[in-house]
């Protein structure tokens, strides 16, 4: 029994082709969550694929109905060894965007792994099957190598939503509390921070969607006659944009900015370099907020983005003043951010400026979460990394987008650890989705020493781990 057997099965399981054939049966079960007519579909995925998997691994497994009507079941599987062990809770979600089949180059398909040298193509390899597939299989070889036993107790729960925003998720975290209790939660998701680098993230940076909206008048009037005598609605929402984001993408709100980056987080984000990779666009180094470098601008920063923007007829536009403008805004935010009080925010700044016609209209929004990066559980998974690929682990204190990782961090009150397998360029939820094959080598090999080291050096959680921070 030794660590090197458990990742030497793994390396196996890779290089025999037994991944590549379990993760094509999945992408075959087209979970698209955003049709109405996939239930039966999501469903199975849990009770004909993913449920007999964790069977055969020795968990106990159930599914569990969706509070929120209308929405994908989940998994909820459990395998205890010992109450002295550590326990983890493994996350992943087996919904997927939609196929959009006509737009995949020929001879390509999503609801098939085609390889195409290292690329492997399909709906979902990169977003979620493939990742959550790669850690149900780096259990089954610490479980060869361990001769039957994990060294830990292990949870897990499946999603079918998480694509149209994870309805249910924190309910069913909720009802399930002591039943999902842990010490850890360890998942996959999202890119790393480069293809060829181990990644580790602690979080995801929020997300709040805002609608700025002004309608002066009944129909639009036309320019030559009116023109210089009526408000034009959209240069005063021009005026408003500019009024709270300046010419460089600087926030101009107090209450929209975060509080200074920990030391902590700079001290993580020093090493990293963001971009680079083929089809990355060019960083631009005289946007966002001035002093940073582009890792704390994206990472430890909130950006405010401009959506949509909309006036009159912009595909056939005609010599007439409009009546109305909006746009669509997003503010994504890091921990610390009075995110809750958005509103009261833009309305005062609004009010202030002369803007008290405009409409806000908040729509949706997220918590920020981010564990400590000197948190033990941290130090013990990028020392497990490196031990097996022998390289730097990158250490993002969150990702720039956003998860339901408040649900684990928050609900649960779980340090968070996620360790993706896909990589920036991925085509995640776009046609050509692909994972890398390298990638899922190294995935797999990762996650099999990460879970061996789990059941002999894990941090001693009640003791040392520290909670983590979720935006107020």
């Amino acid at each position: 029994m030794s660590r090197d057997q458990a990742i030497e099965h793994a390396t196996h399981h890779f290089e025999s082709g037994a991944f590549l054939e379990n993760l094509n049966r999945r992408v075959r079960f087209r979970t698209e969550s955003q049709e109405s007519d996939r239930a039966a579909t999501l469903l199975s995925y849990l009770t004909d694929e993913i449920a007999p998997e964790a069977e055969g691994l020795g968990f106990s497994t159930r599914i569990a109905e969706n509070p929120a009507e209308g929405s994908g079941p989940f998994l909820l599987a459990n395998r205890h060894e010992d109450d002295r062990l550590p326990t983890v809770l493994i996350y992943g979600h087996g919904d997927v965007v939609r196929g959009y089949d006509s737009q995949w180059r020929a001879p390509l398909t999503p609801w098939a792994v085609t390889v195409e040298g290292e690329r492997w193509y399909g709906r979902g390899t990169a977003d979620n099957k493939g990742q959550h597939s790669i850690n149900l299989a780096a259990l089954a070889s610490v479980l060869a190598a361990r001769g039957g036993k994990l060294g830990f107790n292990a949870k897990l729960l499946i999603e079918m939503g998480e694509e149209t925003g994870s309805p249910g998720l924190d309910a069913i975290c909720h009802q399930h509390k002591q039943e999902l209790a842990a010490d850890v939660l360890i998942a996959s998701d999202g890119p790393r921070l480069a293809a060829r680098r181990p990644t580790v993230f602690l979080g995801s940076r929020g997300s709040v969607n805002f609608k700025l909206s002004l309608n002066l008048r009944d129909g639009a009037h036309h320019s030559g006659n009116w023109g210089g005598l009526l408000r034009n609605p959209a240069t005063v929402l021009a005026n408003v944009l500019a009024s709270l984001v300046d010419a460089r993408g600087v926030i101009a709100v107090d209450g929209l900015r975060p509080p200074p980056i920990p030391d902590a987080v700079r001290r993580a984000l020093a090493d990293i370099t963001v971009g680079g990779g083929p089809g990355d666009p060019a960083v631009d180094d005289n946007w966002g907020e001035p002093g940073l470098t582009p890792p704390e601008r994206v990472f430890g920063w909130n950006s405010f983005e401009v959506l949509a923007f909309k006036a009159g007829n912009p595909e056939n536009p005609v010599n007439a003043i409009p009546s109305s403008a909006f746009a669509h805004c997003q503010l994504r935010f890091v921990v610390g951010t009075d995110w809750e009080n958005l509103e009261q925010h833009l309305r005062a700044h609004l009010d202030a400026h002369g803007f008290s016609l405009v409409d806000i209209s908040v729509e949706r929004g997220a918590p920020a979460t981010r564990l400590n990066p000197d948190d033990p559980w941290v130090k013990w998974a990028i020392a497990s990394l490196e031990q097996t690929t022998g390289k730097k682990t990158a250490v993002l204190p969150n990702l720039g987008g956003t998860l339901p990782n408040e649900v684990f961090a928050d609900t649960l009150g779980l340090p968070t650890i996620w360790v993706p397998h896909s990589y920036p360029a991925c085509s995640q939820h776009a046609p050509n989705e692909h994972l890398l094959g390298p990638v899922v080598r190294e995935g797999l090999q990762i996650m099999a020493g990460l879970f061996w080291d789990l059941g002999e050096n894990a941090p001693h959680a009640s003791v040392t781990a520290t909670p983590p921070e979720i935006a107020a």
